[in-house]
């Protein structure tokens, strides 16, 4: 019996050396394209790409530049010296790495509808690669997002609130559970910085930006948070939300989930969350 995930790679446009993970399954009703957040990888997605199987859908998903295994590499090839600088071309290559994994994905499943799942960081390139190349995803869900604009989209702070936790992990932030956080922390192949310090200013400022209004006025678009998310919570996600309506998109659900932080996924209740997640792409595919 084959374990899963399987472990692939490409070279991009740039020769970085881009580590995916693939969970397939005989003939899927869709391909989820996972995009992993800031400071985190894929293989934290292992709960969620299981639960999409059960619903027959494959899933791929690779670690970033300066991310998890890729960085980790990155690192051994001299191109970086830690976890987090993107190196040569920055967050426009890794976007473009991202995008290439679609195409390789339209390559293996030539008449597989592709969803665009993308988790904060992940999700905020998500909205520029659906506006760039909205022909090629069927839909795209986008996880602890917000809207993409100066002043709406805060840059530190996040875990305030909770910064008095006692035997805190400075990552309360993330989930109500707080092993979540303390996991992240342990994990070698997480890191806790933001994204300028991580890798810069210029290359943050690359993922702002509104809906395109060339984006298909059909194209199914869920966005889900929680309510207590200092990222964007309800406030963020309902201007994401109108965001898309001016743009012309008719079929965009938003759910926000009460007392929820920023990774619903690895909420207490995270159960709800995938179940809401698979009914809307059933929903959708049978439209």
């Amino acid at each position: 019996m084959t374990t899963l995930p399987l472990t692939r790679s490409f070279k991009d446009t740039q020769g970085v050396e881009i580590t995916v993970f693939e969970w397939p399954v005989a003939q899927p009703r869709a391909v989820v394209q996972l995009v992993h957040g800031l400071g985190e990888h894929s293989r934290r997605y292992d709960h969620v790409a299981a639960a999409l199987n059960r619903a027959g859908f494959s899933v791929y998903s690779d670690d970033h530049r300066g991310h998890g295994q890729t960085g980790k590499a990155m690192i051994s090839a001299g191109i970086t010296s830690k976890l987090g600088p993107l190196g040569p071309g920055g967050m426009s290559a890794t976007m473009a790495e991202v995008h290439q994994l679609t195409e390789l994905i339209r390559a293996e499943n030539p008449a597989t509808p592709i969803i665009l799942f993308g988790h904060s960081l992940g999700a905020m390139m998500a909205q520029r690669l659906i506006n760039r190349h909205p022909s090629e995803y069927f839909g795209a869900i986008l996880s602890g997002s917000t809207l993409l604009l100066p002043g709406v989209v805060p840059s530190d702070g996040f875990n305030k609130r909770w910064d008095a936790t006692p035997g805190g992990s400075g990552k309360e932030w993330l989930s109500s559970d707080h092993r979540v956080g303390h996991a992240f922390m342990s994990d070698p192949l997480c890191f806790p910085d933001s994204a300028a310090k991580a890798f810069g200013l210029v290359n943050a400022s690359k993922i702002l930006g509104l809906p395109s209004r060339k984006l298909r006025s059909d194209m199914p678009i869920l966005i889900f948070a929680g309510s207590e998310d200092p990222l964007g919570a309800e406030r963020g996600n309902k201007m994401l939300l109108n965001a898309y309506r001016r743009a012309g998109v008719q079929d965009v659900t938003l759910i926000v989930y009460e007392g929820m932080r920023h990774e619903a996924l690895n909420e207490i209740k995270s159960e709800k969350v995938l179940a809401d997640v698979i009914g809307w792409i059933n929903q959708s595919l049978e439209a």
